[in-house]
């Protein structure tokens, strides 16, 4: 397969899929922008909350994205039965992670304060979560979903359902959080009711074209019925992706708390930083999704030439994405920051000083978060996750939390410091995951397939 075909072939695939990310990061940048015209305090709240919701909801995930490189590989070999089966068995292992973390969302104001978060914040943050914690259950479930049907490459309505939950969040939202419409005026909590109202809108979405789209597959078809080989089966492959996804996740979560150590007006501004910071990483996302359906449907040709340049032209193609962000957060930071602030908001001037710093940090570690997140994507169309898990922990952890803790408090950085830190975690992560997929795992896949 020529360069040009893989080109086209990941732009088919990933184009959807990026726009999807997109349309989903567009959910949470609507409640950002929506809760910073209403006051300093819900954004702040707001930004906790999301970050106690995400760093749940990921670990979680890990059973969804589990199901993508699983069921293209048995798609390539056109076993129909076992896509059913570990599909099902995702959704199974979705619910009942659902169920057993519930509690934690009814917890959360005191976990928030036992890491020295403020009385107000970490009060309105509980407010939200306890709220937004039953739309958990449905967020999982649409990610299995989706998971199966970019499998299959049907990923066109991956994008076209969650740009419809956009208009749903943002008009539910305009209503539920300022009162408008004659609703009641609920803040934080509004957003909240918002968010579960878009997962189950998409949840619908996703279910109706499954059934319609591929009725020869019959997945909901006795659902109640377990398969504990394949349940045991996703799960093993599920887990260590979850908890490399928490160990990512939980260096941006730290440094959040870092950064409400530092006061209201620095965390707002990383939130808002954060915001554009991600939604610069949903790109890179779409096409590491695509990566890995590339990657496992070689895997189940057994054909590592073809998964060593199709693997190439992903990661040259992530690098151009990333050299494009970075040009756009040097050339317009005040800007971009500007959006998300009520131009009559008495700190929107400490809150942009802040923030522009933080957006040139963010551009120095573009091109080395889509390398991260490209380098999982490939690992995870060939199946190796356990090595990654211990790598991301080493990475995100050991140095990144540690750094980002030592640059911004003991010499005195502050945010800048911090975030610092998150450069230097992702940039070792980068280099030991792309390593470890081309000097390890495709040199053992030629010779497996060789002697096949």
């Amino acid at each position: 397969m020529a360069t040009r075909d893989h080109i086209r072939a990941l732009a088919r695939l990933g184009l959807p899929l990026i726009g999807g990310h997109v349309a989903q990061f567009a959910i949470g940048l609507t409640d950002t922008i929506m809760l910073g015209w209403y006051s300093v305090e819900a954004l702040a709240s707001v930004v906790l909350g999301h970050t106690f919701f995400f760093v749940i909801f990921i670990l979680g995930s890990g059973f969804a994205i589990a199901v993508m490189p699983l069921v293209a590989e048995a798609d390539a070999e056109g076993n129909e039965a076992a896509l059913r089966r570990i599909t099902r068995m995702g959704l199974w292992l979705s619910v009942t992670y659902g169920l057993v973390v519930l509690p934690l969302f009814f917890l959360s104001g005191a976990l928030l304060l036992g890491l020295q978060q403020g009385p107000e914040v970490a009060d309105l943050a509980q407010a939200y979560l306890r709220i937004a914690g039953f739309g958990l259950m449905p967020a999982l479930l649409v990610m299995v979903l989706k998971s199966y049907l970019a499998a299959l490459e049907h990923t066109r309505v991956v994008f076209w359902v969650t740009v419809v939950a956009v208009p749903v969040n943002a008009l539910v939202n305009y209503g539920l959080i300022f009162g408008n419409w004659g609703l009641p005026e609920l803040g934080v909590r509004g957003a909240a009711i918002a968010s579960i109202i878009v997962q189950f809108v998409s949840l619908l979405g996703v279910i109706l074209y499954a059934v319609r789209a591929l009725p020869q597959h019959e997945l909901f078809a006795r659902i109640w019925r377990p398969d504990w080989d394949v349940f045991a089966q996703v799960f093993k492959l599920g887990l260590p992706i979850g908890l490399t996804n928490l160990a990512e996740v939980g260096l941006f979560s730290a440094s959040s708390v870092m950064m409400g150590w530092l006061g209201t007006v620095a965390l707002a501004a990383h939130g808002i930083a954060l915001q554009l910071a991600s939604l610069a990483f949903m790109l890179h996302l779409g096409l590491s999704n695509a990566a890995t359906v590339r990657v496992g449907n070689a895997m189940g040709r057994k054909d590592a030439d073809h998964m060593a340049r199709g693997s190439l032209v992903a990661i040259v193609m992530s690098l151009a994405v990333s050299l494009i962000t970075v040009a756009v957060f040097l050339a317009f930071p005040q800007q971009l920051l500007g959006m998300f602030i009520d131009p009559e908001e008495p700190q929107r001037v400490a809150i942009l000083a802040t923030g522009v710093s933080l957006l040139y940090v963010a551009a120095l570690f573009q091109v080395v978060d889509g390398a991260q997140v490209m380098a999982l994507g490939l690992l995870r169309g060939v199946q190796d996750t356990r090595g990654p898990m211990v790598i991301a922990a080493i990475s995100y952890w050991l140095l990144g939390v540690t750094c980002a803790y030592v640059l911004g408090f003991k010499a005195e950085l502050g945010g800048v410091g911090v975030w610092l830190g998150l450069v230097l975690g992702l940039t070792a992560a980068a280099v030991l995951l792309m390593y470890r997929f081309w000097r390890t795992d495709l040199s053992r896949l030629r010779e497996k397939f060789a002697q096949a």
